[in-house]
């Protein structure tokens, strides 16, 4: 699977800024800095392919509108008590922590005929700025100096849902709970990312591998 990385980048930019957010202009040129626009979303996994991180944005953009949307159908308070303007930034930069960790090597996989063969790939390296997942993804675009709510600060820092949690800490446990019930952005979010990485942009290869 290969991405359309000037498509996809102008489309990126053209919804973020369709917030009107103040410190837009500053995060997109930090992004810009960091390699975000060309970045894979994973070394092995969905879209694990130069451009794949932004592909994914948008994805999980998307996802995160059509479960919007179906929600407020069965809840709707949901209309005025989530911004689309927040589910916009939220989607769009929730993996930002991912635009400095992956680097280009080569990997050895199995081929169809059960030989492994060298192939380019990319591998982790959290040295740059070991800071963890969510919160490091926030921690980027608050000292890009873009302003966010609160709702959009907890939906960033726990996307990753139950996989972001240390479960030996208790005060991690019961603010993940905390802020789902009081911020439906946090499970919207959470949900659109799961969606877009698992069915969305999964393939026929890896689901031959199941």
């Amino acid at each position: 699977m290969s991405c359309n990385i000037n498509e996809n980048k102008e489309e990126f930019v053209k919804l973020l800024k369709s917030t009107g957010r103040e410190g837009v202009d500053d995060v997109i040129e930090e992004l810009e800095r960091l390699g975000f626009f060309s970045a894979p979303a994973s070394a092995g996994h969905h879209l694990n392919v130069e451009g794949g991180l932004v592909q994914h944005s948008l994805n999980t953009c998307k996802a995160a509108f059509a479960i919007w949307e179906g929600m407020k159908a069965l809840e709707p308070s949901l209309d005025t008590e989530v911004k689309k303007e927040s589910i916009i930034i939220s989607a769009l930069l929730h993996d930002v922590c991912k635009a400095d960790i992956y680097k280009r090597s080569v990997k050895k996989r199995k081929n169809k005929l059960g030989q492994w063969e060298d192939c380019e790939g990319y591998k982790v390296s959290y040295k740059d700025f070991p800071m963890g997942h969510g919160e490091k993804s926030l921690v980027v675009i608050l000292l890009s100096g873009l302003e966010l709510y609160d709702d959009e600060m907890l939906a960033i820092r726990w996307h990753m849902g139950a996989w972001g949690l240390n479960q030996n800490s208790f005060e991690d446990v019961r603010n993940y709970d905390t802020a789902q019930k009081e911020y439906p952005l946090v499970a919207i979010i959470h949900a659109a990312d799961v969606m877009a990485a698992n069915v969305m942009e999964r393939t026929g290869e890896e689901m031959d591998e199941l």
